[in-house]
């Protein structure tokens, strides 16, 4: 049985011990925005979320430790907010293509040295990157593209943002048992990855499991591949 789950590239990060804490600006605390933000304080990094919608800001407060209420298409409110001082920054400012386009020149203005922006559309994406920020995220095109993919691939839920089509996936093992990784060659044979191993009964996962270690029935990979390779392995 073949199932995928989702790990960011913070959590990913985290378990391994190599990722530093950055301090995120987000610009825009609608949906989007709100759970982007939410979530990476659930990862244990500091937030400034900006907003001039007080309806926004009020829900933002009860979840968020600094929280703005600001016009972030003024230059000069991001500099006193201190948003330049920020690692990283997502811009999610619902239908406005010009104040999205508008803030997202400011932020690398003011020297942000990572900028995300949700886009509403391919054209408006197409003007962002003229821009030079570093990832540009359509919502609606990403989720219908993972629906459709959960319709034809067994478990799969989200792919990774390393790529176009890498997935992370949590392998069940049963005809592999009695094997070991080195004898199975899934790096050469499929160009699969794996990261950790759950052994049966267990509730904690290995990071890295030796080469020379024997699969059992029971034990839980989790891979890393291209979401092809996926298709072509039975566990």
């Amino acid at each position: 049985m073949i199932m995928v789950i989702y790990v960011s590239s913070f959590e990913i990060g985290r378990e391994r011990g190599m990722a530093p804490k950055i301090q995120a600006g987000v610009i825009g605390l609608g949906k989007f925005g709100l759970k982007f933000a939410e979530t990476l304080v659930e990862l244990g990094h500091d937030v400034i979320g900006v907003d001039k919608n007080e309806k926004n800001i009020k829900q933002a407060q009860q979840i968020l430790p600094h929280v703005y209420k600001a016009d972030a298409s003024n230059k000069k409110a991001l500099i006193q907010i201190g948003i330049g001082d920020c690692t990283h920054a997502l811009v999610s400012t619902g239908q406005s293509i010009s104040a999205s386009t508008m803030i997202s020149m400011y932020l690398k203005e003011i020297g942000v040295p990572v900028v995300w922006v949700k886009a509403l559309h391919a054209d408006h994406k197409k003007l962002l990157e003229m821009l030079k920020v570093d990832k540009v995220i359509i919502p609606e095109h990403s989720a219908a593209r993972e629906f459709a993919n959960r319709m034809v691939v067994p478990g799969f839920i989200k792919y990774l943002p390393f790529g176009d089509d890498i997935a992370l996936k949590k392998l069940d093992v049963k005809e592999w048992a009695g094997s070991t990784l080195r004898e199975l060659d899934l790096t050469n044979r499929f160009r699969v990855q794996i990261l950790s191993l759950k052994k049966a009964g267990s509730d904690s996962y290995v990071f890295i499991p030796r080469a020379d270690l024997r699969l059992k029935e029971g034990d839980t990979l989790v891979a890393i591949g291209r979401n092809e390779a996926f298709s072509e392995i039975t566990s």
